[in-house]
């Protein structure tokens, strides 16, 4: 077996556990893109592999020629047309009285209930699914809108926010190649209270998703103050922020990327450090840099990314990228159910 082939063999074993735990949750997931092929087969990947029990929301008739024209069999999928839906009313009023302080009439809540990103996410609400799955063909603005307008933060979470999971090939660090990397899609240019939650829900997504225990590293240009500048002063702040609320969790920071993961490194640049040489959670200080790092890791190293995963939501919502394969949105949609099962 050649070195890529055992790299793309580890990336295998990774999600496999994934697979496992949501084929034993048997979740339902709501996917409002069914108009899409890529989405239709997933659908139909998704209920023949009992992975999910899927439901493609959309129009009915255009959901049956897509999946007809792309060869995908979803005779044994749900497909809920909010057109014709019998709860499509009583949506409309558990969207208003949640959007009337914003100035939304019932019509224009009944409108809204039309729309299958919204009456998905509502589903969800409603407990008639237990996560949704989109952006094949959508913004993450569109899918996250939803979900922040309808379903709201989990209890006790201060902001919504993403990351992405991320597995190298042939990769000797993190946790054998799988990372979390946040925030890398959703949040701009967090404050320092902002990103120490979104250090805690990121370890906390790792634990939940992999079983695996965080080791969080709050990255900058600079480690343990050898540069000053407000912007390290920010992540040294949100470092005394996560550990405040979360003192059991391994974290450390501020680090450079290389104190971060590489022992020796770590051992002249912050010895004594309980994370620094062996992170597997990476918290970049805004979202340019993690979405750059992201990007960059996905295109030289050759490695996987899943995501954005939305975290800190009541109920999951996951967010796809646009250039995404079916094999992309049954992997985001068992992760969803994963979540949805914890």
């Amino acid at each position: 077996m050649s070195a890529r082939e055992g790299g793309w063999s580890i990336m295998t074993g990774i999600m496999d556990s994934i697979l496992t735990k949501a084929a034993a949750a048997r979740k339902t997931i709501t996917l409002p893109e069914g108009e899409d092929c890529r989405v239709a087969l997933a659908a139909a990947e998704l209920s023949k592999r009992g992975l999910a029990r899927p439901i493609l929301v959309g129009d009915g008739a255009r959901i049956s020629r897509a999946a007809a024209d792309c060869g995908a069999d979803i005779s044994g999928v749900t497909i809920e047309d909010p057109a014709i839906s019998p709860d499509r009313e009583r949506y409309m009023q558990t969207f208003y009285e949640l959007r009337k302080h914003k100035g939304v009439t019932p019509d224009q809540a009944r409108d809204i209930m039309g729309n299958p990103m919204y009456f998905g996410v509502m589903m969800v609400n409603e407990g008639k699914a237990d996560g949704q799955v989109s952006g094949a063909a959508h913004s993450t603005a569109d899918t996250v809108r939803p979900a922040l307008q309808i379903l709201k933060t989990a209890p006790g979470v201060l902001i919504v926010s993403s990351c992405f999971v991320i597995i190298v090939p042939d990769c000797q660090y993190g946790e054998n190649g799988l990372f979390i990397y946040a925030d890398s899609g959703l949040v701009i240019d967090p404050t320092a209270e902002q990103l120490a939650e979104i250090a805690i829900t990121s370890a906390n997504t790792l634990r939940t998703l992999f079983g695996v225990e965080p080791r969080v590293a709050m990255l900058s240009f600079s480690t343990k103050g050898s540069a000053k500048h407000n912007m390290v002063d920010k992540v040294a702040r949100a470092t005394e922020i996560a550990k405040s609320r979360a003192p059991g969790l391994a974290l450390d920071g501020e680090l450079q990327a290389d104190a971060a993961l590489v022992d020796w490194i770590a051992e002249r640049k912050a010895p004594g450090s309980p994370v620094a040489g062996k992170a597997n959670v990476l918290i970049f200080p805004d979202l340019q840099t993690g979405n750059i790092a992201c990007k960059l890791t996905q295109r030289l190293a050759k490695a996987q990314a899943f995501g954005p995963i939305l975290q800190g939501l009541r109920k999951p919502v996951n967010d796809l990228s646009r250039g995404c394969d079916v094999n992309d949105i049954v992997n985001v949609a068992a992760i969803t159910a994963v979540q949805a099962a914890q």
